[in-house]
């Protein structure tokens, strides 16, 4: 699979090539939403060769799955609710992840869950965690055709251990020693979750698939048999409308799921309830700990984890109903006040407010079985569902982001039953963009300190996010010296990131960059705003914005950020939700007037001042 840059260039042939399909001459998958659930159904059909178009109303991953606990894991809570199914499914995930499909992305990370009480918690716990392990080999223990070496020999992370108090002193000093009197080690593995979906859509994208961004589904399309096959698609930076015809149409709208099932007149169908979950981050220097070892804690609600970053702790997660609206989920002052305290009940430290750099809040989809009591959503099943909510028409929701290659299989299984029968997916097999060549590149570790005069670390940071792609990167580089720096104000990314996110990784706005491309808005103190000119400068020049279209964005984005720091201090989900929601209604400029289907351009948008 060679790589395909995702640029504008890409996005509007997507919506050329889209805008021709007609009834005689349809798609064969229309897949509405970009998460991780939608872009890796349109990668799952890709690779059996389908015709497949993806739309995402805002940017890639915007939504639910870049605002997860950026964790891949089997889920060591849901074996208390017997859920061996989603346990053993989500560990195979987990493996094949780690080992074969996206190594360069997803890593294996140590959790120590400390214990009170010597004798009954160390059994109790113990015991679960060895099923775990046990779970773990039963899903690796399938030998490769026609090799000779077992599972023994494929494990990918190490066996739990215990942990005495003098040791576990030792690996966590930040843990309260007074407390805690030993703990038990365990692996799972985490994530840049944000950067899972975009590799999901670029893999996608390279091999055929088309993909538009910033592009809303507002109506679907009947025939005379009131069969679904297609929907009127609406350009967001344009304001252009068209009819796209599909043979079948695929909701991966999580948490939206609900606002499509009546635009698509199906009724009910899926029942998709919104449950909260935020996190904070605090500086590394916050929280003593040698090397990357995270904690794991039950709460009366939910499950508290301390996560190591790069530059950061992440601590979460609340597990609470949403009835707000889904597009501006927002953390409160008691959802902060909840997580500190949480996290200062199993630390010798005391964390303050003062001690937050950032914070997001995500919106699980679950769904909710018809006719059921309203019960905590914290008791709700993970497993996802797969129902035809109309002829021609198919829906999915669900799931966590560690099974969402399974959910994907299972949707396009589902939609091509009795079309594509003969179509099996080939996403078990295939790697992700990035993971060929990752191990050798690798290996290029002391080439690339001596020949870019990067330190190790630098080097290991991008093999992370870029895996083999890097060579893109490192192009971009050669070719303009000057985005070998890092930013000034942010000196965790190169300005060669920011170039690459624009040309290959469908970058459209600056909050696509500092907040998803990026994680600027999450893990720093000023949410990004001190690199927030230098950025503008590199997409500028990248995207052909003028200076009123440089204001419009700087404008956007500083509103977002003082949005978001007014909602942690609101003492309500709907006080935080009304203030995203009013920095969100203000667009930076206004489409273009035409509504007629068409092929679009690259020409930038009309600009409105907004009183700038």
């Amino acid at each position: 699979m060679k790589s395909t840059p995702l640029d504008q260039k890409a996005r509007v042939q997507a919506w050329n090539s889209m805008a021709r399909t007609s009834p005689e001459n349809p798609l064969d998958i229309l897949i509405v939403g970009g998460g991780v659930v939608g872009a890796a159904a349109a990668f799952d059909a890709a690779t059996r060769g389908l015709d497949v178009a993806l739309v995402e109303a805002r940017d890639f991953g915007e939504g639910t799955s870049s605002r997860s606990s950026r964790l891949v894991h089997g889920g060591l809570r849901y074996l208390q609710m017997l859920d061996f199914k989603l346990v053993a499914e989500a560990l195979r995930e987990r493996d094949l992840l780690l080992t074969h499909t996206a190594p360069h992305l997803v890593r294996a990370l140590p959790f120590i869950f400390p214990f009170e009480k010597r004798v009954i918690e160390r059994a109790f716990i113990g015991s679960g965690v060895t099923l775990y392990d046990a779970l773990q080999l039963r899903s690796a223990g399938r030998r490769t055709p026609g090799s000779s070496r077992g599972w023994w020999s494929r494990r990918a992370v190490p066996f739990h251990r215990h942990l005495s108090r003098t040791k576990l002193r030792h690996r966590f000093p930040g843990l309260d020693e007074e407390r805690f009197i030993g703990a038990l080690e365990y692996f799972d593995a985490q994530v840049d979750d944000a950067r899972l979906v975009l590799t999901l859509a670029r893999s996608a994208h390279s091999l055929g698939a088309q993909l538009a961004s910033r592009t809303e589904a507002v109506d679907y399309l009947r025939d005379d048999t009131g069969r679904v096959i297609g929907a009127r698609l609406r350009d967001l930076e344009t304001g252009q409308e068209a009819d796209v015809h599909a043979r079948e149409t695929i909701l991966a709208t999580g948490v939206w799921t609900g606002a499509q099932q009546e635009a698509a007149g199906t009724g009910t169908g899926l029942q998709v309830r919104a449950s909260k979950g935020i996190h904070i981050t605090v500086p590394r220097r916050a929280i003593a700990a040698v090397g990357d070892v995270g904690v794991i804690s039950q709460t009366e609600k939910s499950v508290l984890f301390i996560i190591p970053m790069r530059d950061v702790w992440a601590i979460g997660t609340t597990d609470t109903a949403w009835r707000q609206p889904v597009d501006a989920p927002a953390p409160t002052r008691q959802d902060i006040r909840y997580i500190l305290d949480h996290a200062n009940a199993v630390l010798g430290e005391n964390l303050q407010e003062s001690d937050v750099l950032g914070t997001w809040a995500g919106l699980r989809p679950l769904v909710q079985p018809v006719a059921a009591e309203e019960t905590s959503s914290a008791k709700v099943s993970r497993e996802h569902t797969v129902m035809q909510l109309a002829e021609g028409l198919t829906g999915v929701a669900g799931g966590k982001l560690t099974t969402y290659r399974v959910m994907a299989q299972d949707v396009i299984d589902f939609a091509c039953r009795g079309t594509f029968t003969d179509r099996r997916s080939l996403t078990e097999s295939i790697p992700l963009l990035g993971a060929q060549g990752y191990s050798d590149w690798k290996n290029r570790t002391a080439e690339l300190v001596f020949s870019h005069g990067f330190s190790r670390d630098r080097v290991d940071r991008l093999l992370n996010r870029y895996g083999s792609l890097l060579g893109e990167l490192l192009e971009l580089i050669d070719a303009d010296p000057s985005l070998v720096r890092p930013l000034a104000k942010a000196p965790e990314h190169l300005r060669a990131e920011i170039a690459y996110a624009v040309l290959h990784e469908g970058a459209l706005h600056v909050d696509d960059l500092l907040s998803r491309r990026t994680r600027l808005f999450q893990e720093t103190a000023d949410r990004g705003l001190g690199a927030l000119d230098e950025v503008l400068d590199l997409a500028a020049g990248l995207l052909g914005w003028n200076a009123e279209r440089i204001a419009a964005e700087r404008h956007s984005y500083e509103l977002l950020v003082r949005a978001q720091r007014a909602a942690e201090e609101s003492e309500d989900d709907a006080s935080a939700a009304a203030l995203l929601q009013q920095a969100q209604s203000q667009p930076t400029w206004a489409p273009q007037p035409s509504r007629r289907a068409g092929h679009a351009s690259a020409q930038q948008p009309h600009l409105q001042k907004e009183g700038i």
